[in-house]
């Protein structure tokens, strides 16, 4: 019986292929992300590399290869499509490794702007719900902003405090704005913008996990003796976003693939990079078919990572995230 355990202890813990692959997917694009940031911001001031912008590998020999391939595909008869879709499969992997430099700038701009404007937009939403649900005569001018900024699209929102407001012209007088770590005016319009929308959006999930807590909770709390903010402080709040993690990682995604519109207002994002790329080069399907793979990479990581978040933080018997997973077998789960 000892040596059955201890065999069962050498043996290493079997990874389903999907999580596997999607595993080696994500560091690779870490790595790629990381690297060609590294060599941006540090090893091409140094003078180290191939300088910023740029990265080792060359287009021309991959496009070469590309070309031989679709040459070569009437020597193989009827497999001579499945050649030719190869050697454009090569093509466009030529392409992807040419405006890479680009993309990863251009994932810089998305990530900070999805972080930070999710995070201040989380501090807004926290009151506003809270205003919502026990702010009595309150609760109408917190309802008035959410349904004006939710009612509203978000682009507009962008125009209106781009163009509309006079925001732009006082930051763009600001010596310090646009120097240094600081971004320029476009850049923080557009996390002003995304703050507002987004604080909406987050109060208005926060607002139905506050409705989900028992209220007798915060009548227990106040029999013994806690005021009704440290009721809400101390007792309901910690249930509520903790209720309110699954749809916080819905805005966050949300949030990620809506960075493009800050294209709009010429904040250089990963859009708005590659659509610059594009109609100089007309190569559009290559490109966007990066920019799709790019997203997608960010977005499975977000989510990840908020997955896990959720689950360190559940409390057993209560909004558990195992609890949210009636109806599936073990091997579904993995």
């Amino acid at each position: 019986m000892a040596s059955e355990i201890d065999v069962r202890r050498l043996r290493l813990p079997e990874i389903p292929a999907r999580r596997l692959f999607v595993g080696l997917a994500a560091v690779a694009f870490w790595v790629w992300l990381l690297a060609q940031w590294t060599n941006d911001w540090v090893l091409s001031r140094l003078g180290v590399g191939p300088g910023a912008g740029e990265q080792p590998l060359e287009r021309e020999p991959i496009d070469g290869l590309a070309v031989d391939i679709v040459a070569s595909a009437d020597v193989y008869g009827p497999l001579a499509g499945v050649v030719e879709w190869i050697g454009s499969f090569v093509g466009m992997i030529a392409v992807a490794v040419d405006i890479a430099p680009a993309l990863a700038a251009g994932a810089w701009y998305t990530i900070v702007l999805t972080v930070v404007s999710i995070l201040l937009g989380l501090l807004i939403a926290v009151p506003l719900a809270v205003v919502r649900v026990y702010g009595g005569p309150l609760r109408w001018p917190a309802l008035g902003y959410i349904e004006l900024i939710r009612g509203t699209p978000l682009l507009v929102q962008l125009f209106v405090l781009y163009f509309g407001l006079p925001l732009a012209v006082w930051l763009h007088g600001v010596e310090t704005v646009g120097q240094g770590p600081i971004p320029d005016q476009a850049f923080i319009i557009a996390i002003i913008g995304f703050t507002i929308n987004s604080s909406a959006y987050q109060a208005e999930y926060i607002r139905g996990a506050l409705e989900s807590v028992d209220r007798g909770q915060l009548t227990a709390a106040r029999s013994v003796g806690l005021s009704q903010f440290e009721g809400i402080r101390y007792v309901v709040l910690p249930q509520t976003l903790r209720y309110a993690i699954p749809a916080w990682t819905n805005e966050l995604v949300y949030l990620i693939k809506y960075s493009s519109l800050a294209a709009f207002i010429t904040v250089p994002e990963l859009y708005f990079r590659a659509s610059r790329i594009a109609s100089r080069t007309f190569e559009y399907t290559a490109i966007y078919a990066s920019l799709a793979i790019v997203y997608i990479a960010i977005v499975l990581t977000a989510t990840a990572i908020m997955s896990r978040i959720e689950t360190r933080v559940a409390i057993p018997g209560l909004g558990q995230a195992e609890g949210r997973h009636q109806g599936q077998t073990e091997g579904e789960r993995t």
